[in-house]
C-alpha cells in the first residue's frame, strides 16, 4: 500500500492517471460528444472576437458579447430561412450531376482512366459518403439546429460570466482536490493554446479558401455556386486533404459543363489558392510546432475518419498536435509564443 501511495506520489505517473480518467469521462459522456465540441468551439472562437473587438472599441464586454451574439444568432436565422431551401437543392443537383456522370460512358481515356483509379481507390465511397453526411444534416436539420442553439446558449453564459466562473475555479486551489485541479489546469492550458489556436486557424483558412474559390468559381461559370460554397467550406476545414477532396467533384463538375479545358483552368485556379494558404496563411497563423509533415498528416487523418467519422477529419489534426504538446514533442521557441 505504501508502495502504491509513493507511486503515486510520482506527477508523470499521477498526470497519466488523471488524463487517464479524464478521457474516460469523455467516452462516457460520448452520447453528447457533438455538443460538448460545438459549446467549446462557439466559446473559444467567440471569445477570440470579444478580446480582439474589446481592445479596439472602449464597451462594456457584457454589453459586447450580446451585441456580437445577437448580431450572429441574427444573421445565421436569416441565413437559414432565406437560403437554407436553396441550398438544399443545389446540393441535391450537385449529388445528381457526380451521379450522371458516372454512369454514363466516355469516350475520353484519360477521364476512364481516371475513373478507375477512383474506383480502386474507393475515393468515390469516401465522397458518396461525405455528400451522405451533408444530406442527412441537412434532411435532419432540427436536430442539427438544436444543437447548435444549446451549443450557443452555453458558450453565451460562458462567455457573460468568464471573470466570475474563473474566480470561482480559483477556490478548487485550496481544496481537498487541489492535486486533481493543478493537473486539470495544466490539460486545460495545453488544450486552449494548442487545439483552440489550430481550429482558430482551420476555420480561417477554411473561410478564405471559401471566398476565393467561389469567385474563381463565379469566374469560371458554375453552378450551383450556394452548394459549391458549403461544401468547399466544410472540406476547408480538414488540412491539407480538404484541398484534395474537393478538387474531384469540382474537376467532375468542370468536364461536364465545359470539357477538358474547363479542367485545367479549375486546376490552375485551385493550385493558386492551395499557393496562398501554403505560403501566406500557414506560416501567419500557425505556429512552428503545428507544422506537421504531410505523411503525417495524412496518417492522422486516415485513423481519426476511421474510428471517429467526419469529427476525425476536422479534429484529428488538432487533437494531435494538443498530445504532442503534452508530450513536449516541439520546439521550445514555439511553446513560448
Amino acid at each position: 500500500m505504501e508502495a502504491l501511495a509513493e507511486l503515486f506520489r510520482n506527477k508523470g505517473i499521477k498526470r497519466i492517471v488523471i488524463f487517464s480518467l479524464m478521457v474516460l469521462f469523455l467516452y462516457s459522456v460520448r452520447s453528447i460528444i457533438n455538443l460538448i465540441l460545438l459549446t467549446f468551439i462557439f466559446a473559444f472562437l467567440m471569445d477570440r472576437i470579444v478580446e480582439f473587438t474589446a481592445r479596439r472599441i472602449a464597451i462594456n464586454r457584457r454589453v459586447l458579447v450580446l451585441i456580437l451574439y445577437t448580431l450572429i444568432v441574427g444573421l445565421l436565422t436569416f441565413g437559414l430561412v432565406r437560403y437554407l431551401p436553396i441550398i438544399a437543392g443545389e446540393i441535391s443537383e450537385l449529388v445528381k450531376r457526380i451521379t450522371s456522370f458516372y454512369t454514363q460512358p466516355h469516350d475520353n481515356v484519360i477521364i476512364n482512366y481516371i475513373e478507375s483509379i477512383l474506383s480502386n481507390n474507393q475515393i468515390a465511397a469516401y465522397l458518396e459518403n461525405g455528400v451522405s453526411f451533408l444530406l442527412k444534416y441537412f434532411t435532419g436539420i432540427s436536430k442539427t439546429s438544436i444543437q447548435v442553439l444549446i451549443a450557443l446558449i452555453l458558450s453565451l453564459f460562458f462567455l457573460l460570466e468568464k471573470p466570475r466562473l474563473q474566480q470561482f475555479t480559483r477556490k478548487f486551489k485550496t481544496s481537498k482536490i487541489a492535486p486533481f485541479y493543478y493537473e486539470i489546469e495544466f490539460f486545460g492550458r495545453k488544450f486552449t493554446r494548442t487545439f483552440g489556436k489550430v481550429i482558430e486557424a482551420q476555420f480561417i483558412i477554411a473561410i478564405v479558401n471559401c471566398v476565393l474559390t467561389v469567385i474563381s468559381l463565379v469566374i469560371l461559370g458554375f453552378p450551383q455556386i450556394f452548394g459549391l460554397a458549403i461544401m468547399i467550406f466544410f472540406l476547408g476545414l480538414i488540412p491539407v486533404a480538404g484541398v484534395m477532396i474537393s478538387l474531384i467533384p469540382l474537376t467532375l463538375i468542370a468536364y461536364t459543363i465545359g470539357g477538358l479545358m474547363k479542367v485545367v483552368y479549375v486546376l490552375i485556379a485551385i493550385t493558386i489558392i492551395h499557393a496562398i494558404e501554403a505560403y501566406v496563411l500557414n506560416p501567419k497563423l500557425m505556429s512552428s510546432k503545428t507544422n506537421l509533415p504531410v505523411f503525417f498528416t495524412f496518417i492522422v487523418l486516415i485513423f481519426s475518419q476511421h474510428f471517429f467519422g467526419v469529427w476525425g477529419l476536422i479534429l484529428g489534426i488538432p487533437v494531435f498536435v494538443f498530445l504532442l504538446d503534452v508530450l513536449e514533442v516541439t520546439n521550445k521557441q514555439s511553446v513560448n509564443q
